[in-house]
């Protein structure tokens, strides 16, 4: 079979953040996937807890000069990169000073949920499929992973289904129980609105909880993995609109099993 193109879109990564089920799960599918002869790309947050001394990571200088719009301010977007030891792979990293130079992912030393989590999920989404589309690099398959990367799917179908780079990409979302306590604040439909979305389509988006960014993923994927023991409440949303349900809970200890899956994906698209 023909190497092909899998594209990682992830908000945690290990070694670069602590070991858990969504860090551990995609950087062993990612690895597994670069040793079978595929092509790779990984892309996650610069947060700010990343040690870039220590980890390598750099600046893309000819991805330089780019923005992300959210919610009608012009955000600058860095590109970092850093290679995977001992993995001959290399991570993209999304950067804003704005959103993630604090010394902490998602919440502050309190446990404060940060207010602006609502754009930070913007930022990331959007950044990481400009990025793609900057690089000229055509995915055969686009994995997402996690609540902060769940707009991936939406804004594929929505804005890049005539786009070459990602318009014949099947599109695969793991859920997995690392959300957040309560909700999201009310930019992240605004954000979605300003981007001129159908407001019938942000219907319930007020003030997302966790399910609701997987739901609102699960729509518009092709696939869904249950990551975690406690996704298991996302299989008959994703079924009720005729979404194939994956139980992915091994795939961190044996992603041979989802290269599987990438490989019927990459069949069917031969056959056609």
């Amino acid at each position: 079979m023909d190497s092909k193109r899998v594209l990682f879109i992830s908000q945690e990564i290990h070694p670069y953040l602590p070991e858990n089920s969504i860090s551990s799960t995609t950087l062993a599918l990612a690895k597994k996937t670069n040793e079978s002869g595929h092509q790779v790309r990984v892309f996650m947050p610069r947060f700010g807890v990343i040690n870039e001394r220590r980890h390598q990571l750099h600046e893309v200088i000819r991805l330089s000069g780019m923005n992300v719009v959210i919610n009608d301010m012009d955000m600058p977007l860095i590109i970092k990169v850093a290679s995977v030891p001992g993995a001959r792979m290399q991570v993209y990293f999304i950067d804003n000073e704005e959103y993630f130079k604090r010394k902490f992912t998602y919440t502050d030393a309190d446990g404060n949920q940060f207010e602006d989590n609502d754009e930070r999920t913007l930022f990331f989404s959007k950044g990481a499929i400009d990025t793609v589309e900057k690089l000229g690099w055509k995915p055969d398959v686009i994995h997402v992973h996690g609540w902060m990367s769940a707009l991936v799917p939406m804004y594929l179908r929505l804005f890049q289904s005539e786009n070459p780079i990602f318009k014949d990409a099947k599109v695969i979302f793991s859920a997995y129980d690392n959300g957040f306590k309560g909700s999201l604040g009310p930019k992240l439909k605004a954000g979605m609105e300003f981007d001129e979305i159908d407001p019938a389509l942000t219907e319930g988006l007020d003030s997302p909880t966790t399910a609701d960014l997987h739901k609102l993923a699960a729509k518009y994927a092709d696939f869904v993995v249950l990551g975690d023991e406690n996704t298991d409440d996302l299989e008959e949303y994703a079924k009720s609109v005729g979404v194939d349900v994956i139980d992915g809970k091994a795939f961190g200890e044996q992603p041979e099993d989802a290269i599987k899956v990438y490989e019927s994906l990459f069949v069917e698209s031969d056959v056609e």
